[in-house]
């Protein structure tokens, strides 16, 4: 019987891969250091589910996804101190293989899989860097009540979330912070996701204004689908007051995406001074970017062959200064 390889002693050849590629990040975002800053990152891994166990796929094998690409995704979410990831899928090996790939500091929280056919059999999860983040207590799906009275206008949405909305509070540094990652439903034409990513930020902003401890420093990331900025789509999203990251503000989130013609599915977002009754971020966004990982990983490959090995969509990223005393 054939000896498994082990994802953290890799050939010579695929180590001096990964030392390329940890150069390539070097230039693009640095890792992390001792100091208090807060590094945010959300990023839609394309059917993240199964793996094949080597360091090359053998030639039709299915999946495509290899202990290399694992590897590779762990340089890149080790760069952050939490990371929300969409599609993961309901086969968690390539989510176990990435968590020893990271490390015994790294952990994760997650939902089940959304059953039915819009769902996907997707799970929505956050990773997260035990030295430096921790939660603190709040982990739930949102569920949106079908009655005007419970902060959703009537008719806005007349069923659940496709892929229901997951919330986890975590601490660092004595600030406590609020994530909600989700993954909007496609559909099939634009107008198809409105309901939804209205639905999303009437939502919010009824909880951020809910006087309890958990609604301090909210902030939305995932996949929201929107195709541009100032569509219908972007008015929905924020159409209560969710302001995108500045710093995110052109940067293209696939890598199918024309220049010049750049979608704006994925978002960093949160609510800014001037709400009323809506709590206002009280750490300070310092920097932010993505992670452009094909010029060095996609070789003579296609870009398609690329997004199931890697992804479809870059990581996007937010960081946030916390504010002493």
């Amino acid at each position: 019987m054939p000896v498994e390889p082990d994802i953290l002693g890799p050939p010579k050849r695929v180590a001096e891969r990964l030392a390329r590629w940890e150069a390539a990040l070097d230039e693009v975002v640095e890792p992390k250091g001792a100091g208090s800053n807060l590094r945010v990152a959300t990023w839609n891994l394309r059917a993240f589910s199964g793996l094949t166990k080597a360091w090359t796929t053998p030639e039709g094998a299915s999946p495509k996804r290899n202990f290399t690409d694992v590897r590779v995704i762990a340089s890149v979410v080790s760069r952050f101190d939490v990371v929300a990831v969409q599609e993961v899928r309901g086969d968690l090996r390539g989510l176990r293989y990435l968590l020893k790939a990271l490390g015994e500091d790294w952990a994760f929280v997650l939902t089940d899989v959304t059953e039915g056919r819009a769902g996907n059999n997707e799970r929505l999860a956050f990773l997260f860097d035990t030295r430096r983040v921790k939660p603190s207590g709040l982990a739930c799906e949102l569920v949106v009540p079908l009655e005007q009275e419970a902060g959703v206008p009537a008719g806005d949405l007349d069923r659940q979330f496709a892929r229901t909305p997951y919330a986890v509070s975590f601490l660092s540094q004595g600030q406590t912070f609020t994530l909600v990652t989700l993954h909007v439903l496609f559909g099939e034409k634009a107008a198809d996701r409105v309901p939804e990513l209205r639905a999303i930020a009437e939502w919010l902003a009824g909880w951020a204004e809910r006087e309890f401890g958990w609604d301090h420093n909210l902030i939305a990331l995932g996949d929201f689908n929107i195709d541009r900025a100032g569509d219908p789509l972007f008015e929905a999203f924020t159409s209560t007051g969710l302001v995108p990251a500045p710093e995110l503000e052109g940067l293209p989130r696939t890598i199918f995406d024309d220049p010049g013609a750049e979608h704006f599915y994925d978002q960093i977002a949160w609510f800014t001074h001037g709400q009323e009754r809506r709590p206002v971020l009280t750490l300070d966004a310092v920097d932010g970017g993505h992670v452009d990982f094909v010029p060095e990983l996609r070789g003579n490959g296609t870009l398609n062959d690329l997004s199931w090995h890697i992804s479809d969509h870059y990581p996007l990223w937010v960081e946030f200064a916390i504010p002493s005393g």
